[in-house]
């Protein structure tokens, strides 16, 4: 892709079940200090700040208003982007390529403990026809499971096994929220909370977020830094009814990789990429969306359980984090996917560390059933 845009710089936070200790104010200024001072830049570098963060869990109207002073944007141009933080990310991209600025902060934050996470997402859908209803993304999730099982094959089984990988790979995660070891069986015999997703099938509550500093090309090359560059990137919204949509499709996610696998002129992701890093509220949509993604081919992600457990060497690694499994707010979810693609290619993601990663795919998503959708290629 060119002009160039380069990450120089991230932070995330430890995710927790409750970080009652901090305001969200206090805790997203540790967020933004910490992504300057690994930068290696100061407050008033920064031309441009983005933050992503939604109303209705900060509780509070128009709530990035409390947070102009502690993200550096007084007297300074700002955006808030209300969605998932990759997003922000790719409209801090766009901001750069615009000529608008040259170094942006993009940061994105959660308290979900503050909040009901069904309550909320129930506000997305339809007022009139479908809020009633009671829909909110675990509903919806559901549909689209039992879409994805019809059609494919796939089982309660394959979709615990994945909540086993991403809690195992956790454990060598030091900011993951969960790393405890449970079985299938404690899967399969968890709550049902809208068949057949199951409460381990599910990522859990978590306060937290993450930040990365974008730079244009001309500010690395002066600066002599070192960045991850951004090879390509997409982004794709589909219809809002779900009964519009063929919910195993996933037309959003098809469009967005394509794009960001073309700008950054990959032609095979599974050989060409080493690293994955995929937004899974849920946990069949890790295989849904690696599938869609063209790691595997339709109904056959499963094959990436076989992988992991066999222990591969050379294959595409995905969510070595842990993912949101291991404990990520919504909101920020996708920019921490951004976050952690960039540790891999630097060689810095402590205790899960893949080898020899030149590039990595960072995705993010929002609305139900995946409805919108972004993808960005990253690499040394």
């Amino acid at each position: 892709m060119y002009p160039k845009v380069g990450i120089i710089g991230v932070s995330q936070t430890h995710f927790e079940v409750s970080k009652a200790r901090q305001t969200i104010s206090e805790m997203v200024f540790e967020i933004a200090q910490n992504a300057l001072e690994d930068a290696g830049i100061s407050w008033k570098d920064l031309d441009y700040t983005i933050t992503s963060s939604v109303d209705l869990w900060d509780g509070s109207t128009a709530s990035n208003a409390t947070l102009t002073e502690v993200v550096g944007a007084v007297m300074k141009p700002e955006m808030r982007v209300a969605g998932d933080g990759l997003t922000a990310a790719f409209q801090g991209m766009l901001t750069i390529l615009s000529g608008a600025a040259e170094v942006v902060l993009v940061i994105s934050y959660s308290k979900e403990s503050m909040s009901s996470r069904w309550g909320i997402t129930n506000w997305v859908f339809d007022p009139i026809y479908q809020q009633t209803l009671g829909l909110d993304y675990l509903s919806a999730a559901a549909l689209q499971t039992w879409a994805y099982f019809s059609r494919y094959g796939v089982t309660e089984e394959h979709c615990a096994r994945v909540v086993i990988k991403n809690l195992t790979d956790a454990q060598g995660n030091p900011f993951a929220q969960r790393r405890e070891k449970i079985s299938i069986e404690d899967v399969l015999l968890s709550e049902v909370w809208a068949s057949p997703i199951k409460a381990l099938d599910v990522s859990p509550t978590s306060d937290g977020g993450s930040a990365v500093i974008l730079a244009s090309e001309r500010v690395i090359r002066e600066r002599k830094v070192e960045p991850v560059w951004i090879l390509g990137a997409g982004r794709c919204l589909e219809g809002h009814y779900l009964g519009e949509r063929d919910l195993t499709e996933g037309e959003a996610l098809c469009r967005a990789a394509r794009k960001a696998y073309n700008l950054a002129g990959i032609k095979n992701p599974f050989k060409e990429i080493e690293v994955a890093e995929i937004s899974c509220t849920f946990s069949y949509q890790e295989l849904l969306w690696s599938e869609i993604l063209n790691f595997y081919p339709r109904g056959q992600a499963t094959q990436l359980l076989e992988d992991w457990e066999a222990g591969l060497d050379g294959n595409l690694s995905i969510n070595p984090s842990g993912g949101i499994m291991a404990g990520n707010p919504l909101i920020p979810a996708g920019l921490i996917r951004l976050v952690e693609a960039f540790l891999q290619v630097k060689g810095k993601a402590q205790g899960h560390q893949v080898q020899e990663v030149k590039r990595a795919l960072a995705h993010g998503t929002d609305g139900p059933c995946g409805q919108g959708q972004c993808v960005m290629v990253v690499g040394s």
